[in-house]
């Protein structure tokens, strides 16, 4: 068994945060995106793990190299050309045929994959959703796949895809993902891992599906928060410090500097970080960042802000300076 995290994208609806850093290395909940996700396949006893980079690439393979043990492969995406031709990129590099999980890198699942795995078929993640148009959708027949449409305009049902594929025979989507370049068929301009599935519908093959409950999108600053939030209700982390306030759940990095300040609920301080005479609540701030006399709340501050102020909502890129008084 082996996994395939896809994590080449830009990630332009968290900017300014990823101008310097993939969207994948935001932390939330106290560790970067891809953390949480690599620490759910260790635990699954997965430990052949295949990740697509691209944009700052050399920064995601550092991270993943210095902190976890498993044989890790970098495949390159040289153009961004889709989730299909990722994947496509990905299996061209690898000729064996074990079964393969796929897990997008900017979802954070709360799911027990164990029997997944253990399925007969491929099998996609689903989740009912108020509006599936910038989804996969899925229209089901009994308990399989009858039809898989990407990003429609006239949803025919609202089962979304949300980034999580058990591939029985990963050859067969390789095959389905190469007929797609093939004949260059391309939705909203890209090859989509959609559309290969329902080639391997239309050739015949059996997909299943089954629904998520637990799932966490972190592609944009408001799902970024609230993914935190949960995340911190699982696992909250803290020291005890003088004349400072922790209002649980939060995770405060040992490292940070707290001086005269109320953390919490549902913050993040990563390390390096300095608070002085400051509440901060709802947010999220990364590593080497100083609040002075500042009131946040459902904040995301990047590495080293240097930000003193007043009580304000914020959402402010590595290296910014921003005085609110």
């Amino acid at each position: 068994m082996r996994a395939l995290i896809p994590v080449a994208g830009v990630g332009t609806r968290l900017r300014p945060h990823t101008y310097t850093l993939p969207k994948v290395l935001l932390n939330v909940g106290g560790k970067p995106i891809v953390g949480h996700i690599v620490d759910n396949l260790i635990d699954l006893g997965i430990k052949n793990i295949s990740v697509v980079v691209g944009y700052m690439g050399e920064m995601v393979e550092e991270y993943l190299r210095d902190n976890y043990k498993a044989n890790f492969k970098f495949v390159y995406q040289e153009e961004r050309l889709g989730l299909g031709h990722a994947t496509h990129v990905a299996l061209s590099q690898d000729g064996t045929d074990d079964p393969l999980l796929i897990i997008l890198g900017d979802t954070v699942f709360d799911v027990d994959l164990s029997q997944l795995l253990k399925s007969e078929f491929s099998c996609i993640g689903v989740k009912s959703v108020e509006d599936p148009r910038r989804f996969g959708v899925v229209e089901t027949s009994g308990k399989n796949v009858s039809k898989l449409v990407e990003k429609p305009d006239k949803p025919t049902s609202n089962l979304a895809v949300v980034g999580l594929y058990y591939i029985k025979s990963p050859r067969v989507l390789e095959a389905a993902l190469q007929e797609l370049i093939d004949k260059d068929i391309r939705t909203k301009g890209e090859y989509q891992l959609t559309d290969a599935l329902q080639i391997m519908l239309d050739h015949g093959e059996v997909l299943t599906f089954f629904e998520i409950d637990g799932w966490y999108d972190c592609g944009k600053p408001e799902t970024l928060l609230s993914t935190n939030r949960h995340l911190l209700k699982k696992t909250s982390h803290y020291k005890k410090r003088n004349n400072v306030v922790i209002v649980p759940p939060v995770y405060v990095a040992d490292s940070a500097k707290i001086v005269n300040s109320v953390i919490g609920p549902n913050a993040t301080i990563d390390a390096g970080v300095t608070v002085e005479d400051s509440l901060i609540r709802d947010s999220i701030i990364g590593s080497g960042a100083c609040i002075n006399s500042a009131l946040l709340d459902g904040s995301i501050v990047g590495q080293n802000v240097q930000l003193k102020g007043s009580f304000k909502r914020v959402n402010a890129g590595d290296s910014t300076e921003i005085d609110l008084s």
